[in-house]
């Protein structure tokens, strides 16, 4: 009888062993080289494998900008993506196909609890393919406040305002605006921040945009992004190595007070307030100014998203949505908060921001707040040109007018539409 009993107590030891083997999931996630993005996937996975220790998580990192978009797209075309991967909504989603590349996520339940202004941004047709992780952002100007102080400058809500601002910056020996332009994605801010300004001077530009019934050369109020930049170089706003200087270095400049302003979008506060904590008080954000201080808002960037692609299957599949909801839900953002300091609004429902927010984020929704922002706007159209940040770096360093990169440009974009096949096109 003894025998018989240890041989059931092996044999269930076993079988527990057994199935405890087979609910073990590893799942590889592939996040841009960001330190915001990193931070934000490690407390979100961390904290789901606190909750479900059979689930583990593996990070792979990618660069950012084209050669990030590249890499995505050649993963997904050779079904080598990860189990799931982090990525812009908006247009630059759209070109990945997702009718065809990702998981469908419209049955699912925790959907709900995403805020309904977020998912046309990851829908295609029917379908709806990510879930918000983060926060949306304001792009526009990331200034030093202490440096403002010291000079007795003000908020500018015209562009004149603010070139003179750099007039008197540059007088008194300080580089007036930050150019990272060794990360080329950096350079794309002028022009994309200004869509608030945009849609103010020739609204509906995104629909016509869309349609090929307008273009970036011949629109003044969009071509204006562009003449931005050549005004900087040409007027010697830019730091000394602004071509070679990458992304994390700027911002090291930036709060030091070393430059006094960083056409950026608001997610790299957080990336301020983890290395330098004792100077993120002194950042704050104002909209990117154009001609009307009457009809001066800023341009907001929805939330990136987490995906599964169409090769994840089986336990994998099932691992994936489960993780997926906890990003859709109140209890997700609460693990990012803890790590990463918020950089706008959640799109979860019955999320909140904590009382400890940094100024420019509440910066930022006081534009959001009093009805004075509007999308940018890779958000309204399925259309954004790839070599856009390659046509920046040529204006900003002198090799090309801004006519000619608009020009340019709408050239890229005629292709992008096509590959799209867009009607009108």
């Amino acid at each position: 009888m003894k025998t018989k009993v240890l041989f059931l107590l092996l044999v269930l030891v076993l079988s527990i062993s057994a199935v405890s083997a087979q609910d073990a999931v590893n799942l590889t996630y592939l996040v841009d080289d960001s330190q915001n993005s990193q931070d934000m996937a490690k407390a979100l996975t961390d904290a789901y494998t606190a909750l479900y220790p059979n689930v583990t998580f593996t990070i792979e990192s990618r660069p950012g900008g084209t050669e990030g978009d590249n890499i995505v797209k050649t993963r997904l075309a050779t079904s080598d993506m990860t189990d799931i991967f982090f990525y812009n909504s908006g247009s630059l989603l759209q070109a990945l196909n997702p009718t065809q590349t990702l998981v469908d996520l419209s049955d699912q339940a925790f959907i709900a609890n995403i805020q309904e202004s977020f998912l046309p941004t990851v829908s295609q047709g029917d379908g709806i393919y990510g879930v918000p992780t983060g926060t949306a952002m304001g792009g526009g100007i990331l200034y030093n406040k202490a440096v403002y102080e010291e000079l007795g400058l003000s908020v500018p809500t015209t562009w004149e305002e603010f070139a003179a601002n750099n007039a008197a910056l540059l007088e008194a020996g300080i580089p007036p605006v930050l150019a990272t332009f060794g990360d080329t994605w950096t350079s794309q801010l002028f022009v994309l921040a200004d869509y608030y300004n945009v849609e103010q001077q020739a609204p509906g530009f995104a629909d016509a945009y869309t349609a090929n019934e307008a273009k970036y050369a011949t629109t003044p109020a969009a071509l204006a992004g562009f003449q931005y930049l050549q005004q900087g170089y040409e007027q010697g706003w830019w730091q000394q190595d602004y071509a070679t200087t990458r992304f994390e270095q700027g911002l090291s400049l930036l709060a030091n007070g070393e430059v006094a302003h960083f056409p950026m979008l608001t997610f790299a506060l957080s990336t301020i307030a983890t290395n330098f904590p004792d100077q993120a008080n002194d950042i704050g954000f104002f909209a990117q100014p154009g001609p009307s201080a009457d009809a001066n808002g800023a341009t907001i960037w929805m939330p990136a998203g987490t995906y599964i692609p169409v090769t994840t299957t089986g336990a994998k599949l099932e691992a994936a949505l489960g993780f997926l909801g906890f990003i859709a839900s109140v209890e997700g953002v609460d693990a990012i908060t803890a790590m990463v300091p918020p950089n706008g609004p959640y799109l979860i429902k019955d999320s909140t921001l904590p009382d400890t927010v940094l100024p420019a984020v509440q910066d930022l929704a006081a534009y959001i707040d009093s009805g004075n922002s509007y999308p940018a706007l890779e958000f309204l159209s399925p259309i954004k040109g790839p070599n856009l940040e390659q046509l920046c770096v040529a204006v900003g360093t002198g090799q090309m007018s801004a006519e000619e990169a608009a020009a340019n440009y709408d050239l890229d974009v005629e292709r992008q539409a096509q590959q799209l096949g867009l009607p009108g096109w």
